[in-house]
């Protein structure tokens, strides 16, 4: 059953990333969406998760809030390292400045965090049919926006369409992987708890500092600031219905 479910988060995954392929003439929206979706997905769902599983506080700060801020200081410090070397070996500017590799690491990160999706499906089936069906409404539903988010991202970078569609797809195949490995395994708590926090840091740091930005830099208007707010009211309607 939970393979079956993760199924249907591959196809929405895949409805998530040929949306943001099919509206590239509006390029500024789909950015200011991108940005609405992780910043949601960021404050509403990854970041109490992680609170609620990361285990004790480490000197008077909840673990989770310290791998927030390390996963958002190792993604900024990543993008800086790989555009210092650019800039040593005289490269071309991609994308405005912007380094391929950044996104293609940013787009791993989101088929990281898709394999971890399935595995909460197939540890909710295990529950119960119950608490799986609550989990995979979450997953499915929210999913549309890691398509969304991960064919974005790797296109904003200047990478070939070819490997957004590559990575799009790694994207899709990740949930069902992961709900396959439950099979085999079961990841504790803590650790999972830890991985969610640091990987809320990161993706925060793509959103705040990239997307959004490049979003209002040429076109300032208020049909970009709306669907930013539309894509966080999205996933905040998600994480009511699935809770």
């Amino acid at each position: 059953m939970a393979v079956f479910v993760a199924l249907g988060a591959f196809l929405m995954t895949l409805v998530g990333g040929w949306t943001a392929q099919r509206v590239t003439d509006r390029r500024h929206l789909v950015l200011g969406l991108a940005g609405g979706l992780m910043l949601g997905v960021v404050g509403l769902d990854l970041l109490p998760e992680a609170l609620d599983a990361a285990g004790e506080p480490v000197f008077g700060v909840p673990a989770a809030l310290l791998l927030f801020v390390a996963g958002f200081l190792v993604a900024h410090l990543v993008e800086r390292l790989l555009a210092g070397r650019q800039a040593a070996h005289g490269a071309d500017e991609h994308a405005g400045g912007r380094v391929p590799e950044v996104g293609l690491t940013a787009a791993a990160a989101m088929v990281g965090h898709s394999v971890m999706d399935g595995v909460a499906i197939g540890a909710a089936f295990q529950v119960g049919g119950g608490m799986g069906a609550a989990v995979a409404l979450a997953v499915v539903a929210h999913d549309f926006a890691d398509g969304f988010n991960t064919y974005t991202i790797t296109s904003l970078y200047g990478n070939a369409r070819r490997k957004a569609l590559a990575m799009l797809f790694a994207d899709a195949a990740a949930p069902v992987v992961g709900a396959a490995s439950t099979l085999l395994f079961t990841i504790p708590e803590q650790l999972l708890g830890s991985y969610l926090g640091f990987f809320g840091g990161a993706l925060l740091y793509l959103a705040a500092a990239e997307i959004l930005p490049e979003a209002h830099h040429d076109h300032p208007a208020r049909s970009t600031l709306l669907c930013t707010v539309a894509g966080a009211a999205f996933i905040w309607l998600v994480v009511g219905i699935a809770g």
